[in-house]
C-alpha cells in the first residue's frame, strides 16, 4: 500500500521534515530549529499540519547500539532503550529523542518507525569492528565500532546497483559520503563490511569540523602534560579541528578557492584531507578484496568536482579514473567514471530520506498496520 511519510531529521542546529508521496516525491517540506522537547511541540505543529496528513513518521536516530540492528517500531519500551543509548552518542542523541518527543505530541495516534545510522554496519565482521582491547572493557562498554552515516552509505550503494543496471549481488562498493561529517563504507553485496567511522563519529577522515583519526596517545600527552580537562579535549576534537583547524574556514568552497589563489593554509587542508580520503578508499577496497563501483555523496562529494578529480588521480592503481566532462557538471545521479576505466565511478544525490521511508513501509507492511 502506498503511503505517505513524514521523515523527520534531526542535526544539532536544525530539523528537516520531508513528506515523501508514491514514488518517493517529496510532496511537503519544513526546516526548523532543533526543539528541545515537547515544550516545542507547539512551535512545530503549525509546520508538522501544513505539510497535510500523513500515514507514518519516520524517525533518523543517530544510535541503536548493539541492541538495534534495523529500523523499529517506536512504542514506550523502544523510547526507553533509546535514552539508554544516550551516553554512547551524547551530541547527536538527546536531539533526536527531542524530536521524537515533540513530533509525537503533535501526531500521538500516527505509527511512528525509527531507523538507525548504525544499523546498516550491524554487518561487520568481528575482524572490522573488534577493537585490540582487553576482552572486560569491550564487554563492560559495548566498546566496538558501530559506524555511522549508515542510511547514506545503504541509500547510495543500492542507488549505484540500480544506475547500473544491476542487482547488488556480487557488487564491491565503496560509498564516499563527505559532507561536514564524513564517512566511508565497503559494501559488498548490499552489506556493510567495513567503514571509517568507529566507536564515536568522531574516528575517520577529516571533516569540517572534526580531526578524524589521530594518535590515541597524543590525546592522553595533552591530557597529562598540557593538564587539558576532558571536556576540552572534546570541544576541540569535535568543534574546533577538522578543515576549519586546518585553514580557519570549515567551508570546502572556501578551502578550494583559497588553494587556487596560492593560500599555504587552504592547500595544506586540501593536501591533508586528500591524502585521507585516498588512504581510506584504498583501505575499505582492500577490505573488499577488490573494487567495482565507487560513489560520492553528500554535500562535498556531490558539489566538489575538484575534490573527486583529486582523489581518483590518486587511485588509478585501484582502477578509478575520471571523465572531466561528466565529473564537472550533469544530472544529480550520474556516472563520472571515464570509458573503459575498471572501476565504475557514480557521483549520486544523498537521499536519507528515501531510505528511512522505505524502511517505514517495510516494518508496517510487516505488522500489516493499515
Amino acid at each position: 500500500m502506498t503511503r505517505r511519510i513524514l521523515v523527520v531529521n534531526a542535526g544539532s542546529s536544525s530539523l528537516k521534515l520531508r513528506v515523501l508521496g508514491p514514488g518517493d516525491a517529496v510532496e511537503g517540506a519544513a526546516d526548523l530549529p532543533a526543539p528541545r522537547g515537547v515544550t516545542d511541540a507547539r512551535e512545530l505543529e503549525g509546520a508538522i499540519r501544513g505539510l497535510g496528513a500523513v500515514d507514518a513518521v519516520g524517525h533518523r536516530i543517530v544510535h541503536g547500539g548493539t541492541v538495534f540492528s534495523g529500523p523499529v517500531r517506536i512504542d514506550a519500551r523502544v523510547v526507553q532503550r533509546l535514552e539508554a543509548l544516550t551516553d554512547l552518542a551524547p551530541l547527536h542523541q538527546p536531539k533526536s529523542l527531542a524530536a521524537l518527543t515533540a513530533v509525537t505530541a503533535v501526531l500521538p495516534d500516527v505509527p511512528a518507525v525509527a531507523s538507525f545510522d548504525t544499523a546498516f554496519h550491524s554487518t561487520l565482521p568481528a575482524a572490522a569492528f573488534t577493537y585490540a582491547l582487553p576482552p572486560e572493557w569491550r564487554r563492560r562498554w559495548d566498546l566496538r565500532r558501530y559506524g555511522f552515516h549508515g542510511l547514506s552509505h545503504a541509500y547510495a550503494s543500492r542507488r549505484a546497483a540500480e544506475l547500473l543496471g544491476r542487482t547488488q549481488d556480487g557488487l564491491r562498493i565503496v560509498t564516499c559520503h563527505l559532507g561536514a561529517g564524513a564517512s566511508l563504507a565497503a559494501v559488498r553485496d548490499g552489506r556493510s563490511v567495513d567503514t571509517t567511522m568507529g566507536f564515536t563519529p568522531l574516528d575517520g577522515l577529516v571533516m569540517a569540523t572534526r580531526s578524524g583519526s589521530v594518535d590515541p596517545g597524543l590525546v592522553l600527552w595533552l591530557a597529562e602534560h598540557a593538564g587539558m580537562p576532558p571536556a576540552e579535549l572534546a570541544a576541540t576534537l569535535e568543534s574546533r579541528s577538522g578543515l576549519l583547524g586546518l585553514a580557519g574556514t570549515a567551508d570546502m568552497r572556501e578551502i578550494l578557492a583559497g588553494a587556487a589563489e596560492g593560500h599555504p593554509e587552504a592547500r595544506l587542508a586540501l593536501d591533508v584531507y586528500v591524502h585521507r580520503l585516498r588512504g581510506s578508499i584504498a583501505a575499505m577496497a582492500a577490505a573488499l578484496g577488490g573494487l567495482d563501483v565507487l560513489t560520492f555523496t553528500g554535500g562535498v562529494g556531490e558539489r566538489a568536482p575538484a575534490v573527486r578529480a583529486l582523489t581518483a588521480d590518486g587511485l588509478g592503481f585501484l582502477g578509478v579514473a575520471l571523465d572531466p566532462d561528466s565529473n564537472q557538471s550533469g544530472p544529480d545521479d550520474r556516472e563520472i567514471g571515464a570509458d573503459g576505466a575498471p572501476v565504475r565511478t557514480l557521483v549520486i544525490a544523498a537521499r536519507e530520506d528515501v531510505e528511512i521511508a522505505r524502511e517505514v513501509r517495510g516494518i508496517l507492511d510487516q505488522s500489516g498496520s493499515p
